[in-house]
C-alpha cells in the first residue's frame, strides 16, 4: 500500500487497496499519523461491522482480538511441516522421478530405499507457508489478519541456489476505515478492500 500526494492539498492520502504486484507478502501500510482520522469507540461496533462484513468474515484468517500464535517459529514449524510430508503419500512427480543420472542407467535399488530416498528429498524441497498473525491497526476491521510467508532460511534446492517463493494467492475481504475531505469538513465511513495473502509456496530460482 503506497502514501501518495494529493495534487494541490497539503496532507497525504493513501491507497486503500494492494497495488498489483509480485510481491508478497504485502509490506507494512503507511498511515498519516493523526488520530482524526481514526474511527471513534462508537464506529467500532462489532455487531455493526460484522453484519457489514457478512459473509466475508473468515475467522481462520481474521481475529478482531488479539489472538494466539498461529504456529511454531519459522525453523520449527518448517522442520516440523517437512517432517510430515515425509510419511504422507509421495506426489506424483515425485513417484515418477527415477534415480540415476540423466544420461546414465537407472540406479537399481530396492523399493524401500528408493521409498526414503525419495522421502528426504520431499522434505528437503518442500516449502510450507508459514502464518503470523499481523495488526493491520485500528483503521482496519477486522484488524488481525493471519499472514502467510514462504520459508527461505536455507535452499530448497540440490545443489543449492533456489529457494522457496510464493506461486500462489488469495484474497480475503477487509473492512478499511476511510476518510473524505479535510479537517471538520471530512467524511468517514467503512468501505470493503481486498488484502492478498500467500496460498503456496514453491522451490524456484
Amino acid at each position: 500500500l503506497g502514501l501518495l500526494l494529493r495534487p494541490g492539498a497539503g496532507q497525504p492520502f493513501l491507497r486503500l487497496r494492494p497495488s498489483p504486484s509480485d510481491n508478497l507478502p504485502v509490506k507494512d501500510i503507511v498511515e498519516h499519523p493523526d488520530p482524526e482520522y481514526d474511527p471513534k469507540e462508537q464506529d467500532l461496533d462489532e455487531r455493526t461491522l460484522r453484519k457489514k462484513l457478512g459473509s466475508h468474515f473468515d475467522p481462520g484468517f481474521m481475529a478482531v482480538a488479539v489472538p494466539g500464535p498461529a504456529n511454531a517459529s519459522g525453523t520449527e514449524a518448517a522442520v516440523a511441516a517437512a517432517a510430515g510430508r515425509g510419511r504422507a503419500a509421495l506426489p506424483a512427480e515425485l513417484r515418477r522421478l527415477e534415480l540415476g543420472p540423466p544420461r546414465g542407467p537407472r540406479l537399481r535399488v530396492g523399493k524401500k530405499a528408493r521409498r526414503k530416498v525419495l522421502q528426504w528429498l520431499w522434505a528437503y524441497t518442500y516449502c510450507p507457508v508459514l502464518y503470523t498473525w499481523k495488526d493491520l491497526g485500528i483503521r482496519f476491521w477486522p484488524r488481525y489478519i493471519k499472514e502467510g510467508n514462504c520459508f527461505a532460511e536455507k535452499s530448497c534446492s540440490l545443489p543449492e541456489g533456489m529457494f522457496c517463493k510464493p506461486v500462489k494467492s488469495v484474497t480475503k475481504t477487509f473492512l478499511r476505515w476511510h476518510c473524505q475531505g479535510w479537517s471538520s469538513q471530512k467524511y468517514c465511513t467503512w468501505i470493503p478492500v481486498q488484502y492478498p495473502l500467500i496460498s503456496e509456496c514453491k522451490c524456484s530460482c
